[in-house]
């Protein structure tokens, strides 16, 4: 009886947890909305001629190849695969920093090019310097998690600290899957 209670008592917690996740998730879904449609607001959809869309291309394959890695460490973690979740956690990781340094590159060509102080370049800078913070907190927390994990914790019952920092990381891909077209597509 002590177990059937204790089993509903964790779910039930989880339950919360995945609760306030979402609430989270979801106001930061009204953040980025804002933003986007600020973008529009003020630019209409102009777009600059000297906007580097290879480069733009280039880092959303990245960010979405690192979500895919993000799933397979958090499937690693839920079956106590540790050596999965360990080599693709990593690897999203790494992704996530490659991205920042193609955004940073951005950053570089755009100062150049359409700087903070013109119209297009303050909506730039706003929506890739927010993306770029979410990304920041994102592999901060898939590092912290990292290390939690390198002495195998994770398993089928116990893996809520992986499941939730992924589905972050994804919520922060997703929102690039909005701020690309926004910014690089939409002329």
């Amino acid at each position: 009886m002590a177990t059937l209670l204790s089993d509903k008592a964790t779910h039930d917690y989880r339950r919360m947890k995945l609760i306030g996740l979402w609430l989270f998730i979801l106001s930061e879904t009204f953040l980025f909305g804002a933003v986007i449609s600020t973008r529009f607001y003020l630019q209409g959809v102009h777009r600059p001629e000297h906007l580097n869309q290879p480069l733009g291309l280039v880092i959303s394959i990245v960010l979405l190849l690192s979500s895919l890695m993000a799933y397979r460490g958090e499937m690693g973690a839920s079956i106590g695969d540790t050596k999965r979740f360990r080599n693709n956690i990593l690897g999203t990781i790494l992704f996530g920093a490659l991205f920042l340094v193609g955004v940073g590159y951005e950053w570089y060509e755009a100062f150049i090019h359409f700087p903070p102080s013109t119209g297009y370049g303050t909506v730039f800078f706003t929506m890739t310097g927010l993306h770029a913070a979410h990304v920041l907190s994102g592999m901060i927390a898939l590092i912290i998690v990292w290390v939690m994990g390198l002495d195998g914790r994770f398993n089928g019952s116990n893996y809520w600290a992986v499941e939730g920092t992924v589905k972050y990381w994804h919520f922060v891909d997703v929102a690039w899957v909005f701020i690309y077209p926004t910014l690089y597509l939409v002329s």
